[in-house]
């Protein structure tokens, strides 16, 4: 787990964490579970603690075929583009005048410091919300608290209710938060769409004396 593993290691032995990997084995044995059990902490294999400075975060991974694989929002290469990466790709280029690439793959962002984590780190699959509630949101809630203590601005990206919720995680006078609706068809035109997510969080990287994300995804060589 990179560096993450000192700044995490106390929660592995807190009593909800074996009970969560027995139910999340559990369910292995009985159902399709997304994402594959060696891309579950993706998001922490990625981007290293030391190099986290924005965070985007996303609820449960993707439920259908092939699409999750450890990363919020973001799909693997030849999956088709979900509606909600559709419309933060929308607003990228919107704000930024970026051309979105034809995949869905955000790697690159996490490999520059873009935390892309979900609150809840498995799901079954075709079953949405399926693994809420059973101990990933402590864990992935101290994820945040770790990030929270870091002594440079990170900049937090929560978008829709479930992630504005997080915000109380947040030292607001250390930090920035840019909140708005979620990327999602059903409530996108409710303040996702000219948010300007993108240019706001490099002008608040750059105000702190840190490099701005370089946002533009390049083609994958096939």
């Amino acid at each position: 787990m990179t560096d993450w593993n000192p700044v995490l290691r106390d929660e592995f032995a807190k009593p909800y964490w074996p009970l969560l990997q027995r139910f999340v084995a559990d369910q292995r044995a009985q159902f399709t579970v997304f994402p594959p059990a060696a891309d579950v902490f993706a998001a922490l294999h990625l981007t290293t603690y030391a190099d986290t400075r924005v965070v985007i975060l996303g609820q449960d991974p993707y439920h259908g075929p092939d699409q999750a694989h450890g990363l919020c929002f973001s799909v693997r290469p030849g999956v088709a583009i979900p509606p909600s990466l559709a419309n933060v790709y929308k607003e990228l280029r919107t704000d930024l005048d970026i051309v979105p690439p034809r995949h869905g793959n955000l790697e690159a962002w996490a490999r520059q410091g873009v935390l892309l984590l979900n609150t809840t780190l498995t799901v079954r699959a075709g079953q949405a919300a399926s693994h809420q509630g059973h101990g990933w949101e402590i864990f992935t809630d101290q994820v945040l608290r770790a990030v929270n203590d870091k002594p440079h601005r990170v900049v937090f990206l929560l978008w829709g209710a479930a992630a504005r919720k997080k915000k109380s995680l947040i030292d607001l006078d250390r930090h920035v938060v840019l909140e708005s609706a979620h990327p999602s068809p059903l409530s996108a035109h409710n303040g996702f769409f000219g948010s300007r997510p993108f240019s706001r969080t490099n002008a608040a990287l750059v105000a702190a004396g840190l490099a701005p994300i370089d946002w533009r995804l390049p083609e994958l060589v096939e």
